[in-house]
């Protein structure tokens, strides 16, 4: 009897660990993108700075400096970060270009939600629309924003590239965060920016957090590693994490100096 009461017992234990671990899967499904986008407020949507852009289905507000320059950079931020906070730094220090900060669907008053499809589609019509009036597009992507940005240089003609604390593949960084997973198969956004470095021509500088606590060095230095050796230039800003090397004088004087 005890025999069978102990096998009763393992049989409920098991079913139960089954019922957790398939619930988490679900969740992760299912809520992923709640995981991955932190949509931020509308900001001032009636400073002279905010312009409309309408994609096919929806309309982004972008921050911008047009003074009618032949050069203009492209800004795509990180998952939870409002673009007005950086507009104006860029703004005191790019002044040979003309500047255009994307809020994402559903960041800072721009319609839509979020998703990896809807980022790379606007961010294509984005760059066809200034295109138009600029001939000569860089493009700066942090974090999350990284990612849109590599694929914008590897399907456009970029003249220079900036990634901020990038990574190689959301899939990647998702693995080390939930190893007993199966994430391949529940990531429905992989963001793989490592896979689309062979497309680029542009030259490209990579600014990467020294303590970055978010995006692993490992996840960074794999996006790197595919990098031709005379196409990219590897910068580690000392003493900041993924989020503090916004705030270092230090990371601005990079792009400064690169751009």
């Amino acid at each position: 009897m005890a025999g069978t009461s102990f096998r009763r017992v393992c049989i409920i234990v098991l079913t139960l660990l089954t019922l957790g671990y398939l619930t988490f899967c679900a969740l992760l499904f299912f809520k992923q993108r709640s995981f991955i986008y932190f949509p931020t407020p509308a900001s001032n949507i009636s400073d002279p700075a905010n312009v409309e852009f309408r994609t096919e289905s929806e309309t982004l507000r972008i921050w911008t400096r047009n003074t009618d320059n032949p050069d203009a950079v492209i800004y795509f931020g990180g998952n939870s970060e409002d673009v007005s906070g950086n507009f104006h730094k860029f703004s005191t220090l790019l002044r040979k270009q003309d500047l255009y900060f994307v809020n994402y669907r559903g960041y800072g008053g721009s319609t839509g939600s979020p998703s990896e499809a809807a980022f790379f589609a606007d961010a294509l019509v984005v760059y066809d629309r200034i295109h138009e009036t600029h001939p000569n597009i860089s493009v700066i992507g942090r974090s999350l924003g990284s990612g849109v940005a590599t694929y914008l240089a590897s399907a456009r003609k970029v003249d220079k590239l900036v990634l901020v604390t990038p990574y190689d593949s959301i899939e990647n960084v998702a693995k080390k965060q939930f190893p007993i997973f199966p994430i391949s198969l529940l990531l429905q956004d992989e963001f793989d920016s490592a896979s689309r470095v062979q497309s680029i021509t542009a030259k490209t500088l990579i600014i990467v957090a020294e303590n970055d606590e978010v995006i692993p060095r490992k996840n960074s230095d794999a996006l790197i590693a595919q990098f031709p050796l005379d196409r990219v230039n590897v910068k580690i800003v000392e003493g900041t994490d993924h989020n503090s090397i916004g705030l270092s004088p230090a990371y601005f004087e990079l792009v400064e100096g690169f751009l």
